[in-house]
């Protein structure tokens, strides 16, 4: 399992001593918040962490639910207000998340605790084996084999979570959030299972974030069909 234990001490520092960082509405070109390769929880995980999350006393900011909560496996490129769906670059990176998923079981994924961290809170995956590990790796390279440059810059992903919060200004009572997430240190969610990986695109509302599906593949597939947001 990931120890979230340093992590924690860090994110609770962080927004003790004033150290909170926020994100603002994206623009074109801006390096986050760009399209991803994601893995969506589904059923009574997500419900437990939508109903959490709507418990987080956060005026302002962008707290997350329903299909919004992800764990992100890849950031693409910078951001892009418009996707459609003859863009070439969006069909390579669907190729290449078929190529990535193909016959992979699903991905197990324990979502245990809660931690803040300079930008917000999250909820703390545990991978139960190593699929989501290769799941990342298979994208890397089938990826870096259609000549995508990694946006990334070659980042190792050791870590995986859901994010519930981003902060999105200037935090009014930082002892609040880390008393809360304190308070739900221990909280079990349970075991997601993915079976689909997705392209996506993130979408602004003016208060909050949506998630616009591209593409996608099932990770029990060996030939994962075609899918068109």
């Amino acid at each position: 399992m990931s120890d979230f234990a340093e992590f924690r001490a860090a994110g609770r520092a962080a927004l003790l001593s004033g150290r909170a960082t926020y994100d603002v509405p994206m623009v074109e070109g801006a390096q986050r918040w760009g399209a991803s390769a994601v893995l969506r929880p589904t059923g009574e995980v997500l419900d437990r962490l939508s109903e959490l999350a709507a418990t987080i006393r956060a005026p302002g900011h962008w707290v997350h639910g329903g299909g919004t909560l992800h764990f992100t496996v890849k950031t693409l490129e910078p951001y892009r207000m418009e996707i459609p769906e003859d863009d070439p670059l969006r069909r390579v990176y669907g190729a290449a998340l078929a190529e990535a998923a193909a016959g992979l079981p699903p991905v197990r994924i324990r979502l245990s605790g809660v931690s803040p961290h300079a930008g917000g809170v999250l909820a703390c995956g545990h991978p139960e084996d190593d699929t989501v590990t290769t799941l990342w790796a298979r994208l890397a390279r089938a990826l870096a084999a259609r000549g995508v440059r990694d946006q990334e810059r070659g980042r190792v992903r050791d870590r995986w979570y859901v994010s519930l919060v981003h902060f999105a200004g200037p935090l009014a009572d930082p002892e609040r959030i880390v008393q809360w997430c304190d308070e739900h240190a221990g909280v079990d969610f349970g075991v997601a299972e993915l079976t689909t990986a997705e392209i996506v695109q993130f979408v602004h509302t003016g208060t909050s974030i949506q998630v616009r599906p591209l593409e996608r593949a099932g990770t029990t597939e060996r030939h994962p069909a075609p899918f068109r947001g």
